[in-house]
């Protein structure tokens, strides 16, 4: 008999169609029967006349093992193959309605694939001994949003390649090695979902339940999630339910008819992408989004979910000219099944697995976006800060001469800094399709532009918000990311990129350790100006503060390659504030200006504080501060 929670009750099919069952993987795609030979096999296809499983068991003989549609209207078909093993492959034949449509068809709950350019799934089991309980056990403090979250995106295809292919287990001690050296808190992975296009860096997901068989097997993927975790640091995995591609052996007109997405493809289909939409409207089609969440989650023991593109599924016109988008049933542009699904999944989420974390990659206004459901939120638990990056990255391009005009663009970001709850991204977007490096971006000679990347840098990580960093950024890569490529380590050999990385590694040691910086990240309490409009020195400074008892952190940044000696600046108490980071350090490759230590506050009022300290900036500089009390820190 098929085990017993492989049981398909008349209560998974009302919560299947309901759209909120959480585990269809448990019951949907191939399961091994464990008390006979074979694997037991489901797929839904409710307009289909006819669906047989084919595998290397078979022959891929469509007449060897049909299957049978189930008497509940459910649309599932269903029946055991007994020679079926463990590691063959297989697919599905389905004859869509009339039999004008006939496809052979991957399981859209496969657990492993075969490797690409082949398309079939495989018979397998997810057995796997986990080691990382110390790890699970702790992790709703790692997670939690008072914590510090330092994260490195990567693509794990094109990271570090050696004489032998990407695999994940040797994936898993180098990237660890690395991260710890670094210092990052978490490491997210562009897709791993499985793709048939190398080339979408994963974003083109055939396999919601299957990481790519190129870096190896289901377990492969487990040990390398699992020996991170014994490492100390979470992962994080890129999401796409936004959209998937049209070929043929996907989810693409499955059964004949557009069953996952849209048929009208002013809804259907999406026209930056080349790619499908789902329809959310579909309560069978959340339940498969819902579960394929879900399912990383619990089987892989992922630490989050960064979801892809979110302002693509919230607006029906997204990407789309008049004309080409059809208006919800009020006549507006918000795509109101996506918002009811996106709330649905977070509920999924967070009431299944509290210690986790969902991030939305989402680029628009959209208020609430990392808000409780309860509170007419999405219920994100965080949101990328598209609009911080844009400006920063818009601002630090500009010539030094000409900041002072601009640095209200600087500043902004700090107008609506706690509106969300929000990570701050220099990912993979931000080096690709001809816009070049991080280090490319920045104005002026080799040395201010490796200056103006460790001000950026220093400025990132003590401005509130958790931080991302695509590979790369951490020693200043030259040119921009390719996927065919691997990251130009040998530049760590030349002192400057050296200085970058031991720069990122130190930002990451105080932002680890000096709880102002992370405690009450996401509320205003833990942000004071002190300037922010010097426009003639182009110099922003301000207090980063933790709970009560919590030592100040004073940040100063030089926007400018002029050095600023006997700067003033006003701080609300009296006694020694010593300098803790300074990027302009020259073990960062830097000039060597600073303020020998520290600093003692005067009696002397400044910016509207009683007390003040006279500093000297470098040249193209952040540095921080931090208040001690007769020589301790507080």
């Amino acid at each position: 008999m098929a085990q017993r929670h492989n049981v398909l009750t008349d209560q998974d099919l009302y919560l299947f169609g309901e759209g909120t069952h959480a585990r269809l993987h448990d019951k949907m795609g191939c399961h091994l029967r464990h008390e006979q030979e074979g694997a037991k096999f489901r797929v839904w296809a409710p307009n289909a006349t006819s669906v047989s499983v084919i595998g290397d068991w078979n022959h891929w003989d469509a007449q060897a093992d049909p299957l049978t549609a189930r008497h509940d209207h459910s649309g599932v078909w269903e029946g055991a193959a007994a020679q079926a093993r463990h590691g063959q492959a297989y697919k599905y034949r389905v004859h869509g309605l009339g039999g004008h449509h006939v496809a052979d068809k991957a399981d859209p709950f496969a657990v492993y694939a075969e490797v690409s350019p082949a398309q079939g799934s495989r018979v397998w089991s997810l057995q796997y001994a986990w080691s990382d309980e110390a790890w699970m056990g702790e992790r709703h403090r790692r997670n939690s949003l008072d914590a510090p979250m330092s994260i490195y995106e990567f693509h794990a295809g094109s990271w570090r390649r050696g004489q032998d292919p990407v695999n994940y287990r040797d994936l898993a001690h180098s990237l660890a090695d690395y991260v710890e050296q670094i210092g990052f808190t978490h490491v997210e992975l562009m897709p791993i979902t499985e793709h048939p296009f190398y080339g979408s860096w994963g974003y083109q997901t055939t396999g919601y339940f299957a990481p790519t068989s190129r870096y190896g097997t289901p377990q492969d993927f487990m040990y390398f999630v699992d020996h991170l975790h014994q490492r100390g640091i979470g992962v994080i995995l890129d999401w796409v339910p936004s959209h998937f591609p049209t070929d043929e052996h996907g989810l693409h007109y499955f059964d004949g008819t557009h069953l996952f997405e849209h048929a009208d493809p002013r809804q259907g289909f999406h026209p930056e992408w080349s790619s499908s939409i789902f329809n959310y409207g579909r309560g069978e089609v959340r339940s498969f989004l819902i579960s394929s969440a879900i399912f990383w989650l619990e089987k892989y023991h992922i630490d989050g979910l960064r979801v892809d593109a979110v302002a693509s599924m919230l607006y029906l016109d997204y990407a789309r000219k008049d004309g080409e988008w059809i208006p919800n049933q009020h006549g507006g542009k918000e795509n109101l099944e996506a918002v009811d699904f996106l709330r649905k999944l977070n509920e999924a989420v967070y009431r299944e697995h509290p210690d986790v974390v969902t991030i939305a990659e989402e680029s628009t206004a959209w208020p609430m976006v990392s808000r409780p459901t309860s509170m007419g939120g999405l219920g994100f638990g965080m949101k990328w800060n598209m609009g911080w990056m844009h400006d920063t990255l818009a601002f630090m391009h500009q010539d030094p001469i000409h900041r002072k005009h601009h640095l209200g663009k600087l500043t902004f970001s700090l107008v609506y800094a706690f509106n969300e709850n929000f990570v701050l991204p220099l990912s993979h977007d931000e080096v690709v399709h001809g816009k070049g490096s991080l280090l490319g971006k920045m104005p002026g000679d080799p040395w201010q532009r490796f200056a103006n990347l460790r001000a950026m840098y220093g400025l990132m990580w003590t401005h509130p918000g958790k931080k991302l960093m695509f590979m790369g950024g951490e020693f200043a890569q030259e040119r921009e990311w390719t996927h065919e490529g691997q990251l130009d380590w040998g530049l760590i050999d030349q002192p400057e990129h050296q200085g970058i990385q031991r720069l990122i590694t130190e930002l990451n040691r105080v932002y680890r350790g000096e709880p102002a910086l992370h405690q009450i990240d996401f509320t205003d309490a833990g942000f004071e100006w002190i300037e922010g409009n010097d426009m003639s020195a182009t110099v922003v400074v301000f207090l980063r503060k933790g709970q009560p008892g919590t030592a100040p952190l004073l940040v100063a940044v030089n926007l400018t390659p002029l050095p600023r000696e006997h700067y003033q600046v006003g701080v609300p108490t009296a006694g020694h504030w010593r300098e803790i980071f300074n990027s302009d350090a020259q073990e960062f490759g830097g000039s060597g200006w600073g303020n020998l230590g520290g600093a003692d506050t005067q009696p002397e009022e400044s910016h509207g504080r009683p007390h003040s300290l006279q500093l000297i900036l470098p040249p193209l500089s952040t540095i921080i501060l931090k208040l001690e009390a007769h020589g301790h820190a507080l």
